[in-house]
């Protein structure tokens, strides 16, 4: 296992339109600082998080996963990010990690927003998505997924883990900030992994104020980055032998 270069887009977005929200990320993406092996992106990245899946849904062979395709293969890099995908007669807000080479992963949020109506609108997945990704096995979250801890519960067995890595990617409102950082660390703690959360900043259509408060979390608990209000790109390191570290000297998953 290798250490991780990752870069988190703190941005705000611009409400339904995808023209000018790719072109931002453009812009944002010269920060990256290179090489790096993941770009995280937030939720529904291209049009915020609406509930106008008729007009803003595309196919995943759609302009907006062939950019991100397109940006993985410019970078050298893994990009992750959550969009809008009609499949069949059903709506997905569904997360895909799209890496150089132009190979996908696939993942449905399992939790749907009732207070915003998500449930009415979309079609919650069933099943996590965890696959390996230079060395690290990773699991894949969306914003409300955050909540319910019973769906991301990491176990091991012969000291090998499910996971070493979640990523959550939001549109998660400043108002309750405060339970997203927490639980952000309460993830990291209970399933000794690392965790990085990616949520946007600025105002949506809705008068809903996003503070971001795109972080990275050890194993251990600790914050390793944190960036709040501004957009902003971080660019940070994920050490594998402090997750090894973590693992050998308090190997609570075990007592499970």
């Amino acid at each position: 296992m290798q250490d991780l270069k990752v870069s988190l887009i703190q941005c705000d977005q611009v409400w339904e339109d995808k023209k000018a929200n790719l072109s931002h990320y453009e812009t944002m993406l010269k920060e990256v600082q290179l090489p790096t092996d993941i770009v995280v992106l937030p939720e529904m990245f291209q049009t915020a998080f609406t509930m106008n899946a008729v007009e803003m849904a595309e196919s995943i062979d759609g302009e907006s996963v062939q950019w991100l395709k397109k940006m993985a293969a410019k970078y050298d890099c893994a990009v992750t990010a959550s969009l809008i995908i009609k499949d069949g007669k059903e709506y997905n807000n569904r997360m895909v990690f799209i890496q150089a080479d132009g190979s996908i992963q696939q993942y449905n949020k399992r939790k749907l927003f009732g207070l915003a109506k998500e449930d009415e609108t979309y079609t919650a997945g069933t099943e996590n998505t965890i696959f390996e990704y230079k060395g690290w096995k990773v699991l894949l979250q969306v914003c409300y997924d955050l909540r319910f801890p019973e769906i991301s519960r990491n176990s091991v067995k012969d000291d090998q883990f499910e996971y070493d890595l979640l990523i959550n990617v939001a549109n998660w409102p400043e108002k309750r900030s405060l339970h997203w950082r927490t639980l952000l660390q309460a993830r990291a703690i209970e399933n000794q992994s690392y965790v990085i959360g990616v949520n946007r900043v600025g105002e949506d259509k809705n008068g809903l104020n996003y503070s971001g408060d795109s972080c990275i979390i050890a194993p251990s608990g600790m914050i390793v980055s944190l960036v709040s209000h501004d957009e902003h790109v971080v660019n940070e390191e994920l050490e594998s032998e402090t997750l090894k570290e973590v693992r050998k000297k308090m190997p609570f998953l075990k007592d499970r």
